[in-house]
């Protein structure tokens, strides 16, 4: 019999289980789930092409907005040593990976993922990646932040609506289980990488409530709405707000279907956004005034429906703005770049809240043709331009600056894929050809 101290601890354990990770927490998450995984498929040819097509395979709300997984992991993957992989290296990472592919349906009840490369992994080869690829080296994107750059060779990205589905293919893929859904596990990527850092985080209504007793960032209040899936308590992603997954696919050159990722990790710091600001100043600097002044946002804007409600005046008049209202909204800023000059969304954001170090923190994924489209937005996002009016300060008035905080940021190429086990720049994958 289990007392009620133990039926506690395993609750615990189960809240925060991908961020703890390991046996244990799949332990407990395996003998609450008893329910059977989805399988995969042997038959390859049937996954889509695009790694980063996850939007048709994923749940979605009343309005067609797209619910991302509610578990997530990032593992940032070293290759030791200098000089690029071998074809055995290749033919080791595919073979794990197809691990997953026959273990567990690629979908959300199953598992999503993808692998992507940074520059510093291209940079291994000797010829460069073509000139079409917008793969710089991270940097920092503003003046007032010193990021951590992430430089690892290689980043995989896990995600479920079920925690110990990604649990358990993280145990497989770092050789800790000899199966995964039953599949038999016949290589494993730490058989070629090395497990630089691990990134665990979630989304979802009440996920964020469920998790802020005692979190660094957040009030002792625990003032995170239950009906938010971010720490802010606003609804995010709107699917009009949203570039589709074919706007931000490469659509031709040796790496046609895949796409560019930047990878930022954000601490939040939102004591002064609870207990200092009112619901309408926190609807302005996360909407616009506007949205404040016209009550265009009930609770957490799930009365938005599938559109940020930020128009073109907004963004056209926002100098405007700034002057009458003595603060700028953070959707406001960021569509200025954000959206070609039909109204068309340039990137795809897939982010998520984490409780790792035991702060309020933030993951945040962007999908884009090319990473110079997102520094375009983070550059349209720090407002620099408007702190010219006096009321608007660099992180003051000027959005959501003054609450969030960058740690690290990263940039990747998610090849399609064909191309996903180590690829050379120019577009091979030698010995899997």
């Amino acid at each position: 019999m289990v007392d009620g101290r133990g039926d506690r601890t395993r609750r615990d354990v189960l809240k925060a289980a991908v961020a703890v990770g390991g046996a244990a927490a799949l332990s407990a998450c395996l003998d609450r789930t008893p329910e059977p995984v989805p399988a995969g498929t042997d038959q390859f040819s049937s996954l889509p092409e695009r790694q980063h097509a996850w939007n048709d395979r994923v749940r979605t709300d009343e309005h067609g907005n797209t619910l991302l997984p509610k578990h997530q992991l990032l593992l940032y993957l070293t290759l030791p040593g200098e000089g690029p992989p071998d074809e055995a290296d290749r033919a080791t990472v595919e073979t794990a990976l197809q691990t997953l592919d026959r273990a567990y349906e690629r979908s959300s009840e199953g598992l999503l993922y993808s692998i992507a490369y940074s520059p510093r992994y291209f940079d291994r080869f000797e010829d460069d990646l073509p000139d079409s690829i917008d793969l710089p080296e991270p940097r920092a994107l503003s003046s007032f932040e010193t990021p951590t750059l992430d430089r690892q060779d290689a980043l995989l990205h896990l995600a479920s609506d079920r925690a110990d589905v990604v649990l358990a293919a993280e145990e497989a893929l770092t050789g800790n289980e000899d199966t995964a859904n039953d599949v038999p596990v016949e290589a494993t990527l730490t058989d070629v990488f090395e497990v630089s850092d691990r990134r665990s985080g979630f989304v979802g209504a009440g996920m964020p409530a469920d998790r802020q007793d005692g979190l660094a960032g957040i009030p002792s209040s625990n003032p995170v709405p239950k009906e938010s899936p971010l720490f802010m308590g606003f609804i995010a992603g709107f699917k009009r707000n949203q570039a589709t997954e074919d706007y931000v696919t490469l659509s031709q050159g040796s790496f046609a279907g895949g796409t560019t990722k930047h990878v930022s990790n954000l601490r939040m710091r939102l004591d002064d956004w609870y207990e200092e600001q009112s619901f309408e100043q926190r609807v302005a600097e996360m909407f616009s005034p506007v949205h404040a002044e016209r009550d265009l946002v009930e609770g957490v804007g799930a009365n938005l429906g599938d559109d940020s409600g930020v128009t073109a005046e907004m963004i056209d008049d926002i100098e405007d703005h700034a002057r009458q209202f003595a603060r700028v909204g953070h959707a406001q800023k960021a569509a200025r770049a954000n959206r070609e000059a039909d109204g068309t969304p340039r990137t795809l954001r897939r982010h998520f809240e984490s409780t790792d170090s035991d702060e309020a923190g933030l993951h945040f994924p962007s999908l884009q043709r090319e990473i110079s489209t997102f520094e375009a937005v983070r550059t349209a996002m720090n407002g620099t331009d408007l702190t010219e009016i006096p009321t608007i300060r660099q992180r003051v008035n000027n959005g959501i600056l003054e609450y969030v905080f960058v740690k690290r940021r990263g940039n990747f190429l998610v090849p399609p894929r064909s191309l996903r086990a180590l690829p050379t720049p120019s577009g091979t994958t030698p010995g899997l050809d």
